[in-house]
């Protein structure tokens, strides 16, 4: 089945008076390309949620966010008066003649200056914050399954036009090699003694040089092929984009084989839906 690399999840609880909230967002790319943004409490907890987020996820560009919000009034927030001002004091000796309200304003967004008490995390916090992750990313892999779904039905209709217009190719076969055949016998009434046997040798050799029947049947193998996979196997992204490049080559040597105006307005249409089934693959997980 297929899975959208597409994605979106969020959850969130609250803790003793603190509202955890985490959301993860994805978008397609070749790899696992993973942006964490949390707080500093939960910085030491941050390569477990990385390698729960790799293993559940796997690939695209993706962005997990966690936010805690205080939902009490809290007097645990304090001031470091001291740091204030040692920062304001150096920063007067750097620049001593700004305005003392601009040395405030500097030292207040250093660090270490605002501090918390139990500040430390605990294990059943840690255990709260892990359910939420999870939480979120159960949610997105549900939205990745939906996206997919969607995007499967959609691929499928261009394939089966695809499909539709190959079946199409047969009714012109005849009229593309007649005409040739016409105009060489045609021109061949100017002359004497012609060597009927070099002549339909040289027939056979260039019905053969057009034939597209092995074009035609390896890019039926290929549409079937596709169809397969994306119905039967997870985390096909990478295989159907191969089998898309395969069909591709077909539909190029069925054009240039083509010799028919009609059979060329078919190829067109081909490649125009094989482009938008790569569009679309790029983004299945």
């Amino acid at each position: 089945m297929i899975l959208s690399m597409t994605g979106f999840g969020r959850a969130e609880t609250v803790y003793e008076g603190t509202k955890i909230t985490v959301d993860i967002k994805s978008l397609n790319s070749k790899n696992f390309d993973l942006n964490v943004k949390t707080p500093l409490r939960y910085k030491e907890k941050e390569f477990e949620i990385r390698k729960l987020l790799n293993d559940k996820i796997l690939r695209g560009k993706v962005d997990c966010y966690i936010n805690c919000e205080s939902l009490e009034d809290s007097n645990d927030v304090k001031i470091n008066h001291d740091i204030v001002k040692n920062y304001m004091d150096q920063l007067r000796a750097v620049a001593s003649d700004a305005p003392e309200f601009e040395y405030l304003k500097m030292a207040v967004r250093m660090p270490d200056v605002l501090s918390t008490k139990n500040s430390d995390l605990d294990e059943n916090e840690w255990k709260s914050l892990l359910v939420v992750v999870q939480d979120s990313v159960s949610k997105f892999i549900e939205f990745r399954q939906t996206e997919g779904n969607n995007l499967a039905e959609e691929i499928e209709k261009i394939v089966q036009n695809i499909e539709n217009n190959l079946n199409q190719v047969a009714q012109y076969e005849y009229e593309r090699i007649q005409p040739i055949k016409d105009r060489y016998q045609s021109a061949l009434k100017n002359f004497e003694n012609i060597d009927e046997t070099r002549y339909y040798q040289e027939m056979v050799y260039f019905v053969e040089k057009l034939d597209i029947s092995e074009e035609k049947v390896r890019l039926s193998q290929h549409i079937k092929y596709y169809l397969e996979v994306m119905r039967n196997e997870d985390f096909n992204g990478k295989k159907l984009g191969f089998i898309a490049q395969e069909m591709g080559r077909e539909i190029n040597t069925l054009g240039s084989k083509a010799n028919h105006s009609e059979i060329q307005k078919l190829v067109v249409e081909m490649k125009d839906d094989l482009e938008k089934i790569k569009e679309q693959t790029l983004n299945v997980l």
